[in-house]
């Protein structure tokens, strides 16, 4: 018998974290301060809500790569006219590149649910801008597509049943053709923050933070039975899913902002600065893990957080004024690092000597589903199963859910982890540690414990590493079926 396993990857180079930089505030940083900020926090990606001049100069020769916007106050003039489109295109991109590394264009912001007038020149802006693009020959360097809030997409939850607004149906289609012809990535800004608190308690605080929950007490989609340990993903997946009604397939999201404000009214009890430094830290070390989401593990979305500065300048409650890491003067809010960091597991000799292993007379659809959440929701570090690694094994889902297993108890275990799995692992003395696949609590030769097989240091080394866990798994997936 002859399987064939047809995997959509978008990008198996990893996921990228970049930053919004707004404008609509009272002291605006100088440009060349802006961009010595962005260096020093090593931040390679940038979404400018326009086109600053100043700041296109500033960002010249660093490589830094850019997303440029038109302004939804300048959408109606270049969606009316090939000639304005023309003009934006040669005064704010191509007067730039290619030493500034511009290679988005978002159009707009939120348009249809926004500024609904607008609706019916989103799509001809885009396509002339595209020829545009075109004519200065470089199409294939900057993609162009328009940012959508989640308030396009009805009933986002469940996500497999995900729809977008049936009053712009028409208009999505020929938005989401032009996003299929011209290889570009569907904008989605995904914010969690509001889906906690318009969801007024449905959803635990935890799930939007990124925040552990119990095995116990997952959020799973009924229609698919796959797991969702955060708001975040399932936002992205619900795209995915309005796309797949339509059906448009093959389209990547990418998340143009995300963030959390630190601070609020009398009545924005999450708005805080423990809940922000929560959310994009764990934003961060998520989008670059790239573990993709339940639905879509193979596929990972790279995202701007929102936002650099906080925006005295906009309108609404207190929040929409403080969703920045910093304040304009340069100061930090609060200290963020952009960069994901490998974790090892600390030596426990309470543990040394006992493993974690599967469960060999448990079914293989229990093992593959508790196999899944340790390396997703339990963050196990999988990468010793991978291919060509030396605990992979293509055709053993027991051998390679104990390995699983076993890093998800010895990490967790001080911090109340168990050796449950619904049943599908139990607790052994005997070392299931063969050849150089060492199991952590392993005793090496010097008598100390072994941590097992660690992550990559280099970020380059992970992102390759991560999406070949996600592999393994759709492999597995077959091997249960």
């Amino acid at each position: 018998m002859v399987m064939l396993l047809m995997l959509t990857v978008f990008d198996v180079s990893g996921a990228f974290v970049g930053i919004t930089i707004g404008n609509d505030m009272s002291n605006l940083p100088s440009a060349t301060d802006i961009v010595a900020i962005l260096k020093a926090n090593k931040i390679q990606h940038v979404r400018l809500i326009d086109a600053d001049h100043q700041m296109l100069t500033a960002l010249a020769n660093t490589g830094i790569e850019v997303m440029v916007g038109v302004p939804n106050d300048q959408l109606l003039r270049v969606g009316q006219s090939r000639s304005t489109a023309a003009d934006w295109i040669n005064k704010n991109v191509a007067a730039y590149v290619p030493a500034t590394n511009i290679t988005y264009i978002a159009v707009g912001n939120e348009v249809l649910t926004n500024i609904p007038n607008a609706a019916l020149v989103l799509v001809p802006a885009l396509q002339f801008l595209q020829s545009a693009l075109l004519a200065a020959n470089l199409n294939t360097q900057v993609k162009i597509s328009s940012p959508h809030s989640m308030d396009m997409i009805s009933k986002a939850f469940p996500p497999s049943t995900a729809t977008f607004n049936s009053t712009w149906s028409s208009i999505m289609s020929q938005y989401l053709q032009f996003l299929k012809n011209t290889g570009s990535s569907f904008m989605l800004n995904a914010q969690p923050y509001y889906g906690y608190v318009g969801g007024q308690g449905v959803f635990p605080l935890e799930y939007a933070l990124f925040r552990s929950l119990s095995p116990n007490s997952q959020i799973s989609d009924p229609n698919t039975n796959l797991f969702y340990t955060n708001m975040f993903d399932s936002m992205i997946d619900a795209s995915y899913n309005a796309m797949q009604a339509m059906n448009f397939t093959g389209i990547p999201v990418l998340v143009t902002a995300s963030g959390w404000p630190w601070r609020g009214g009398p009545n924005e009890k999450a708005a805080t600065v423990d809940n922000a430094l929560a959310y994009n830290t764990n934003l961060i070390r998520h989008v670059l893990n790239n573990s993709g989401t339940p639905s879509q593990p193979m596929n990972q979305s790279s995202t701007y957080i929102f936002e650099l500065f906080n925006e005295d300048g906009r309108s609404g409650p207190v929040s929409e004024k403080n969703w920045g890491i910093m304040f304009p003067n340069a100061t930090t809010v609060y200290s963020l690092s952009f960069e994901d960091v490998a974790t090892t597991i600390p030596e426990s000799p309470a543990l040394r000597g006992m493993f974690c292993v599967a469960n060999s007379s448990a079914p293989h659809s229990s093992l593959k589903h508790s196999l899944d959440w340790a390396c997703g929701p339990g963050s196990a570090n999988c990468s010793a199963i991978q291919p060509g690694q030396p605990c992979y094994e293509s055709d053993n889902i027991v051998a390679v859910a104990s390995y699983a297993f076993n890093d998800y108890y010895h990490r967790t275990q001080a911090s109340g982890g168990t050796c449950s799995f619904n049943g599908t692992a139990m607790i052994t003395s005997t070392d299931p540690s063969h050849g150089s696949c060492i199991f952590a609590g392993s005793t090496g030769a010097n008598g100390g414990t072994s941590p097992g097989p660690v992550s990559p240091d280099s970020f380059a080394s992970k992102s390759q590493s991560c999406w070949l866990t996600r592999l393994v798994a759709a492999l597995l997936a077959i091997l249960v079926m």
